[in-house]
């Protein structure tokens, strides 16, 4: 286990009896556990047998974190795959469709727009070509006039009111209730034009965080935000709520993304068929790996949908996603989450340092060496 501030992961390593080493991650914050209770579904087989062992071990993943045991397992299979073959990753995949891969700088929660759109150009000038920033209700909770809400749903009267309580942050968002005034709805809007005058109109800056609101406000905010031109609206709803996705992306139109807690492919098919979202957004740790999340790309293609990828890992998962993109060709960027920490880059050994080079990494021409 690795971590900093607050932050954990899992990291997997698999042994096999001719020496190679093959290296995983568990998704961020899920337990170890979910890796190892599938050692004795692994132990004495060939790990060069990468679908025939996937298709073993799936059955014991799930959605968000639970799926974390299988996705690391997968990343290690693939990873000690190259090694035995002397290819990369992406071979294993079909091939590449990009030398480098392009990065996405997630910048969350600031308290001012300024320093939002300083911190967002500040990106820019060290060379990154695609950016993300928190956009919702998360500042407005406990000033006035800015939410109306049931008794007890917010932070800040729930110990008052603990007969009332209700942990909004475990409802669905449109069980919630919390609803944005004309007033909330206008300093957001505010704060977004604010950091875009900052940062300038021709860089893509996607939004995430809007918080737990539901599809109608949800509507009243996404069209509210149009004259900013957002690269995509990310996680507005649930992403089961299929339906009310589709009303999303047909009544909007900034683009809308999802998926980062969905696991397999089978579980973004319904979103994809009925072109609920315009971007789907899984994470490979939570996917189902390598493979599995190409099929991903592979099917929203199909029907005319590009695919992000959310990312807050170690340079491991975030490599592994690197050949993940580079075989899949309607990929358009990879979240990077931790710019401001300075160790990430140590976690491993063998590429040229640092990892991310204005704004992209490049993909690896050959396997990771044994003992990286």
């Amino acid at each position: 286990m690795v971590g900093w501030n607050g932050w954990r992961f899992g990291i997997v390593r698999l042994d096999t009896n001719q020496g190679l080493v093959g290296y995983g991650e568990v998704r961020d914050g899920a337990s170890k556990t979910f890796a190892l209770t599938l050692k004795p579904r692994l132990v004495g087989e060939n790990p060069c047998n990468l679908d025939k062992l996937f298709r073993k071990i799936k059955q014991f993943g799930h959605h968000a974190r639970q799926a974390g045991g299988v996705c690391g397992v997968e990343m290690a299979l693939m990873d000690l795959a190259g090694k035995a073959y002397g290819v990369p990753a992406y071979a294993l995949a079909g091939g590449k469709f990009r030398d480098a891969v392009r990065m996405y700088c997630d910048t969350p929660d600031l308290p001012t727009a300024a320093e939002m759109g300083r911190k967002l150009r500040e990106r820019v000038d060290k060379g990154w070509t695609f950016l993300k920033m928190d956009v919702g209700i998360g500042p407005l909770i406990g000033v006035e006039n800015m939410l109306s809400y049931p008794l007890g749903t917010l932070p800040q009267d729930q110990v008052a009111h603990d007969s009332h309580r209700r942990d909004v942050t475990s409802i669905m968002h449109p069980l919630t209730h919390v609803r944005l005034t004309k007033k909330g709805l206008n300093k957001i809007v505010d704060y977004v034009a604010e950091v875009r005058s900052i940062a300038g109109d021709e860089i893509p800056i996607a939004a995430d965080h809007f918080g737990h609101i539901g599809m109608d406000d949800c509507l009243r905010l996404g069209e509210a935000l149009e004259p900013y031109n957002l690269a995509w609206l990310e996680d507005l709803v649930p992403w089961q709520l299929t339906d009310q996705w589709v009303q999303l992306e047909r009544q909007l139109h900034t683009p809308v993304c999802t998926g980062e807690d969905i696991y397999l492919k089978d579980n973004f098919k319904p979103l994809i068929e009925a072109h609920a979202v315009n971007v789907v957004h899984p994470d490979l740790a939570t996917s189902g790996g390598i493979l599995e999340t190409k099929r991903i790309g592979d099917l929203a293609q199909e029907h005319g949908i590009s695919m992000a990828m959310h990312m807050a890992g170690t340079p491991i998962s975030t490599m592994a996603s690197v050949h993940c993109a580079a075989a899949t060709e309607n990929f358009i960027a990879l979240e990077h989450h931790f710019s401001e920490i300075p160790f990430w880059d140590d976690f491993i050994d063998g590429p040229s340092k640092p990892l991310i080079q204005n704004g992209f990494i490049p993909v690896p021409e050959a396997p990771a060496s044994a003992s990286s």
